[in-house]
């Protein structure tokens, strides 16, 4: 099992919902990234999605643009992302890493030399925001071979035909997106997603995440009633990006804890 399956099993074993942050690699300053890395594992995070930097994201809305371009103007590439997972895991072997991201920069060091590099850095799933899962055959071939979960998404206005595709394919979990726009969209409307959800996991053997528009501890547990972890990005990124540089990483702490504390008093949550 990898390391994203034996944390779910973990968590289903307890009953409990798994918490999935997402963070910018090199933002705001290249030089902390891991250390945010493990102040949110302190936090509670079951799962820490670390977002690839691009300069034409297509559903990151305009807090994770923000973050991109400022880890872009400070040089930070695919490369520098698989060196700061390699130096996490140095005290982290335990909290599986999903890179979440584009194409152009895989496809530029090449799709076998990534998954390759990937692997040895210790990263454990890849997203790729625009790769479909009628088109990712190869790609979650050549992931498998190293031992990576190729992750996918679905939204409100996937069908039946692309749920099959990606039940196929995905590895690890599903990420359910919780409404029609960009990252930190508000909106949020959890009467939908507790109508979609069943859908979804009917044909899908791996737990769904759900994720956008979720912004406190209260929305987290609201959805996490209905799926098997939630996914919170924007709002950390704009916490990191308000925060004074030597108060960032308790931050972030401090928010995971607040989320993870209302998760866990779910019911059905047994003690871990």
């Amino acid at each position: 099992m990898s390391r994203i399956e034996n944390t779910f099993a973990a968590l289903a074993a307890q009953g409990r919902k798994g918490l999935i942050p997402f963070i910018t690699a090199g933002d705001p300053e290249p030089a902390r990234t891991v250390e945010y890395m493990h102040a949110l594992a302190m936090g509670g995070a079951d799962v820490i999605e670390l977002g690839v930097p691009f300069s034409d994201p297509m559903a990151d809305g305009p807090v994770i643009q923000r973050s991109s371009e400022r880890a872009l103007s400070r040089g930070v590439t695919l490369r520098r992302v698989l060196d700061d997972v390699r130096t996490f895991r140095k005290d982290d072997a335990r909290t599986p890493v999903v890179l979440m991201g584009y194409a152009n920069p895989i496809e530029r060091m090449g799709v076998e030399t990534f998954a390759k590099a990937a692997a040895e850095a210790g990263v454990d799933g890849v997203l790729v925001v625009d790769y479909p899962p009628e088109e990712s055959h190869e790609f979650a071939s050549e992931l498998a071979k190293h031992g990576l979960d190729p992750i996918f998404l679905l939204a409100p206005t996937s069908g039946d035909d692309r749920i099959a595709a990606v039940a196929k394919i995905a590895r690890g979990y599903v990420y359910y997106v919780s409404l029609k726009g960009v990252t930190g969209a508000g909106n949020l409307d959890v009467s939908s997603i507790a109508s979609k959800i069943p859908a979804i996991k009917s044909r899908v053997s791996i737990p769904v995440g759900v994720g956008f528009g979720i912004r406190d501890a209260q929305a987290a547990q609201n959805v996490a009633a209905h799926a098997d972890a939630v996914v919170i990005g924007s709002r950390i990124v704009q916490l990191l990006e308000e925060a004074a540089p030597e108060n960032a990483a308790q931050t972030l702490t401090d928010f995971i804890a607040g989320v993870r504390h209302a998760l866990d008093e779910l019911p059905g949550t047994v003690a871990a």
